[in-house]
């Protein structure tokens, strides 16, 4: 269950999950500091800042390197895990058989994305387990697969617009996405800068997505670059932990009933696909750690 209440300051619309009422959160537009009301729309205390609140919460790079494989291993999680390994295997089978296998792997990866915006919020606020899986029914089963996936696809368009307009501005002249990577003129760098900076900015605009559940703050520029400013190596480190996740997951490849591959192959490409969502679960939690070591940051 979730509770939604606004800021007592801004008036920003905020949900937690109901087994977080009373514990002490931060506003991520404004900062305010207040405690988790019990019910919706209640008004929350607000609490004045502790003397250490203006400071960095130490052991982010443990937490990312050395905590963040404890979640795989707590039996509580169990469930979320078996769902995780049950939706891989299900686009991993059923991914290659014609139009079918495309809706099937649409609707994996829907359940995937919602699972990835419920560990950025959790670890975030402080959680150390997987988000209750929600699986719905009827049409919020359809929701729950078409909402992660319009957050994740809506982002990654906002951040990547100056390229995507560059790029427009410029393919009368030949250019497209496929020849930039050729480096053959100064367009092609600033094309390529203009893609990798988009992607620099996606883990800064998906915790903000995740925390505040409203696209509409992506349009709040100016708290995506303060927290990256003051916190760069680490935001770094979460950048690359990412980049890496989607490469393992780039070089993945599904289960293919023409190709005949030996048992040994099929559960090599299997291996590779659940170690890609190792990664990705990885580089979520990281998000959600950057936010919970640098939430100071996030106050301006």
């Amino acid at each position: 269950m979730t509770i939604q209440f606004h800021c007592p300051k801004c008036g920003s619309l905020i949900a937690f999950a109901d087994k977080h009422a009373g514990k002490h959160a931060k506003c991520v537009n404004c900062g305010e500091q207040f405690v988790i009301p019990s019910q919706s729309d209640q008004q929350p205390q607000t609490v004045k800042p502790d003397d250490g609140s203006d400071s960095p919460l130490p052991g982010f790079y443990h937490a990312v390197f050395v905590d963040n494989w404890k979640i795989f291993f707590d039996k509580d999680n169990l469930t979320a895990i078996v769902f995780v390994i049950a939706a891989v295997c299900f686009k991993f089978f059923a991914g290659g058989l014609c139009c079918l296998g495309i809706l099937v792997y649409l609707g994996a990866w829907g359940y995937l994305f919602g699972l990835y915006l419920g560990v950025i919020y959790e670890t975030a606020v402080g959680g150390d387990k997987f988000p209750e899986i929600e699986v719905g029914t009827s049409i919020s089963f359809l929701w729950h697969i078409i909402k992660p996936l319009l957050v994740f696809t809506i982002t990654l368009v906002f951040v990547e617009i100056p390229f995507f307009v560059t790029l427009a501005l410029t393919r009368e002249n030949g250019t497209s996405f496929e020849d930039m990577w050729q480096f053959t003129g100064l367009m092609d760098f600033v094309l390529i800068l203009l893609f990798v900076v988009g992607l620099f900015i996606f883990p800064i605009a998906i915790l903000k997505v995740a925390m505040i559940e409203d696209i509409t703050s992506l349009f709040e520029l100016r708290q995506f670059f303060v927290p990256v400013k003051k916190a760069f190596w680490p935001y770094l480190t979460v950048v690359v932990i990412l980049v890496a996740a989607c490469f393992i997951d780039a070089n993945t490849r599904q289960y293919s009933p023409e190709a005949k591959e030996s048992v040994l192959t099929i559960a090599g490409k299997l291996a590779l696909n659940l170690a890609g969502q190792v990664a990705a679960i990885i580089s979520m939690r990281s998000i959600g750690l950057f936010y919970r070591h640098y939430a100071c940051f996030f106050s301006y």
